[in-house]
């Protein structure tokens, strides 16, 4: 796992202590994980993680959904060649 996705991964754990882990394809947002009120500080997360801007109107919710979306969208890296 990515040290950036890592950090996004704890980042929901500190917020669920209930949670001792979340697996890659939990559904972050069925699953109440990732909320209303988080998103924008959890987008801004993942921006600054990924080193990726994040534009909110063309944002694919599904690429958020869960962490194995997450990894493949923002975190993984290109195979040259």
């Amino acid at each position: 796992m990515a040290d950036g996705l890592q950090t996004v991964k704890n980042w929901i754990l500190e917020r669920h202590p209930e949670r001792e882990d979340i697996a890659s394809d939990l559904d972050l947002i069925e699953n109440r994980l990732i909320d209303s009120l988080s998103f924008v500080e959890f987008v801004f997360l993942l921006e600054q993680e990924s080193g990726t801007a994040i534009q909110m109107e063309t944002l694919e919710v599904d690429s958020i959904r869960t962490l194995a979306a997450i990894e493949q969208h923002f975190f993984k890296t290109a195979v040259q060649a």
